[in-house]
C-alpha cells in the first residue's frame, strides 16, 4: 500500500519507559511522516487527529504497533491525557491547504487559537516541551525576499487566506506568551512549501494537482501568468529540520524549506517532462493575495541546527509521483 512509503526505520518497538510524544493532527500528511521519525528516535507516540483532513490510511501501517496509538479528537476541546508522563507536544493540528482552510474557516481559526491554548495548556501541566507547526503563510504577500524570520510580514487579514494567516499568526502569538509567561519550553517552525507522497491528490496545492494532471493528461492549471515563485522541501527534509529543532534549545521562530526557488511555469514544465505527459498547459486568474513570491532564507537552521536539505527536487519527486499513480490506479485521486 502506497501509504506506506516510509523515509524512516521505525526500527525495534519501544518499550514502556521511553519517553513519550503526542502529535495532534498525527494522521495528516506531515505529521504522519513524524510520527514514524518519532518512533525511530525511540518514543512512544500517540498520534491524535479529529480526521477533518487528516486520512487514516497514513498511518494504518503504525497501528499495531504496541508504541503507537491514535486517538480520534478535536484538540479545539480541551485534551484530556490519562498517561503517567509526556515529554514532548508536536502542534500540527490545522487544515493546511488552500481547498481546506477556505471551506473551513472557522474550524480553522478555532484549532489556531483554541486548539493552540490546549495544546500549551496540557504542555503546561504535564511539563512537556511544546512544538508549533507554523508556516511561511505568516509572511503574507512578502515585501522582503527572501523571507527572514525577522520580517514581520505583509498579511491582509480580512481576505479569504487571512483565516489560516492569522490563525498562525496568533498561534505564534500565544506560544511565545506562555514561553515567556509561564515558562513552558516551546519551538516554532515556519514550514515552507513541502511535498511527498501521503499528500492529498485535491488539497488544492501545486504538487498534487500538477502531478495529478500531467499523470492523467489533463491540462495543468497555472493561475496568473506562472511568474510567481515557490520552493520546495521534500517530506524527509522538513521532518528531519523539525525534529532537530525540538530537540534544540533555541526558542524563537526558524524557518525549514528548500531555498532552490522554482517559477510555477517552469515547475509545471518540469512535472510534464518527468512524467513524460503531453498535457497542455492552462491559464486561471490568480487568487486574491496569493503570494508573489516564496523562498526561505535558512541560515538560522544552518547555524542553529547544522540543517540544510539534503533531496534534489527530482529524487524527491520520484517516489512522489509513484504515490500518486497508485492513487490514480486505486481511483483516489
Amino acid at each position: 500500500m502506497q501509504n506506506s512509503f516510509s523515509c524512516f526505520d521505525s526500527g525495534p518497538v519501544n518499550g514502556p519507559d521511553s519517553p513519550r510524544a503526542l502529535v495532534t493532527g498525527g494522521a495528516g500528511f506531515l505529521a504522519s511522516h513524524l510520527c514514524e521519525k518519532l518512533l525511530s528516535e525511540g518514543f512512544r507516540v500517540t498520534a491524535m487527529d479529529n480526521l477533518l483532513t487528516g486520512n487514516l490510511a497514513n498511518i494504518a501501517h503504525l497501528r499495531d504497533r504496541p508504541d503507537f496509538n491514535f486517538v480520534h479528537h478535536d484538540v479545539s476541546t480541551h485534551i484530556h491525557w490519562t498517561e503517567d508522563r509526556l515529554d514532548r507536544i508536536y502542534h500540527f493540528a490545522s487544515p493546511a491547504s488552500p481547498i481546506d482552510y477556505l471551506q473551513l474557516p472557522i474550524q480553522t481559526l478555532k484549532v489556531g487559537s483554541m486548539g493552540t491554548h490546549n495544546a500549551l495548556g496540557l504542555a503546561k501541566a504535564t511539563g512537556a516541551r511544546l512544538l508549533l507547526a507554523s508556516t511561511s503563510e505568516v509572511y503574507g504577500d512578502p515585501l522582503v525576499h527572501p523571507q527572514v524570520e525577522e520580517y514581520w510580514g505583509n498579511v491582509n487579514p480580512i481576505g479569504p487566506r487571512g483565516v489560516y494567516d492569522e490563525a498562525k499568526r496568533f498561534a505564534e502569538a500565544i506560544v511565545m506568551a506562555y514561553h515567556r509567561y509561564h515558562k513552558v519550553p516551546t519551538r516554532i517552525v515556519r514550514i515552507f512549501n513541502t511535498y511527498g507522497p501521503r499528500m492529498r491528490p485535491k488539497d488544492g496545492r501545486i504538487v498534487p494537482a500538477f502531478i495529478c494532471e500531467a499523470l492523467k493528461g489533463e491540462p495543468i492549471t497555472v493561475f496568473g501568468d506562472g511568474t510567481q515563485t515557490r520552493s520546495f522541501c521534500f517530506v524527509a527534509d522538513l521532518i528531519e529540520g523539525i525534529y532537530r529543532l525540538m530537540e534544540s534549545d533555541y526558542d524563537l521562530p526558524v524557518n525549514i524549506g528548500n531555498p532552490g526557488e522554482w517559477t510555477v511555469l517552469d515547475f509545471a514544465e518540469e512535472i510534464r517532462r518527468i512524467t513524460g505527459s503531453s498535457s497542455r498547459i492552462a491559464f486561471r486568474p490568480l487568487p486574491q493575495d496569493d503570494p508573489k513570491v516564496r523562498q526561505p532564507n535558512i541560515s538560522k537552521a544552518k547555524e542553529i541546527l547544522g540543517w540544510e536539505p539534503k533531496y534534489k527536487l527530482a529524487d524527491g519527486l520520484a517516489p512522489t509521483i509513484a504515490f500518486f499513480k497508485e492513487q490514480i490506479a486505486q481511483g483516489l485521486a
